[in-house]
């Protein structure tokens, strides 16, 4: 069953020498539970293409569905990352981790348990007294990640939504990220510059031309291990092939 259905998406928007067209007939589903990373080049239009997905743009034409029901401004079902945490230094880790629940009037007492729950199980409730300013860069992204998750959404958007960590600590906290997704049955959509990165995560990769962003291609991805990890799946032989595959199909724009 698809969760997310995007239809003949257009996107353009005015600038000073005119009319500039940003997303061209973007189609594609997502399944329920899937991993789909989409990679394109610098001004390709991905993060408007997130943008709309969230209803926080109106697309010029076309249409998106989560669970059959039309996209129309902003939506309680869907939940989005960005690069930065955007975590409130003045309130506790528990407390950042119910402000989406607050903002939402979905402060009842399930959720709350769920948010503690989500805190035990991903090893950061001994932490939840403290201040986002106490906690490394890898720790706050891991509870910005659990903010979204306590509203229980039924997709999440990732828009490049660990570029700003260093890169160790951007291999770690994707590890962790993937674990948590998985277990939790969550759809994802992530955008990212990183090629191994979406490739270690995704299980479709959606590759977007040179602006105006059309799909290139929706490449599946499949490692043959039901256990696989971003950092395993960067051992694994067919990693390489996937990399020179995307990369020849990036590089065709140029």
């Amino acid at each position: 069953m698809d969760v997310l259905r995007v239809q003949n998406i257009e996107a353009t928007y005015q600038a000073e020498n005119g009319e500039i067209t940003a997303l061209d007939n973007i189609s594609f589903v997502v399944e329920k539970g899937e991993f789909v990373s989409i990679v394109g080049p610098s001004g390709c239009g991905k993060s408007t293409l997130l943008s709309i997905i969230a209803g926080l743009l109106k697309p010029t034409a076309g249409e998106v569905f989560v669970n059959g029901e039309k996209i129309v401004g902003t939506s309680p079902h869907i939940g989005y990352m960005l690069q930065r945490d955007n975590l409130l230094d003045w309130r506790t880790i528990y407390r950042n981790v119910l402000f989406g629940l607050e903002v939402r009037k979905m402060l009842s007492p399930e959720n709350r348990e769920r948010a503690v729950q989500l805190l035990k199980t991903y090893g950061l409730y001994e932490f939840r007294d403290k201040y986002p300013a106490q906690l490394s860069g890898g720790m706050r992204q891991r509870v910005a990640l659990i903010r979204t998750l306590a509203i229980n959404p039924d997709i999440l958007l990732l828009d490049e939504a660990f570029s700003a960590l260093d890169y160790q600590t951007r291999l770690t906290v994707t590890d962790d990220v993937y674990r948590i997704l998985k277990k939790e049955k969550v759809t994802t959509v992530m955008v990212t510059h990183d090629i191994p990165e979406s490739i270690s995560m995704g299980d479709k990769i959606m590759v977007l031309s040179a602006r105006p962003g059309r799909v290139r291609e929706i490449l599946e991805v499949d490692f043959e291990d039901e256990n696989r990890t971003p950092l395993s799946c960067r051992n694994n032989p067919k990693f390489r092939v996937y990399f020179d595959h995307i990369w020849k199909e990036l590089s065709a724009d140029e």
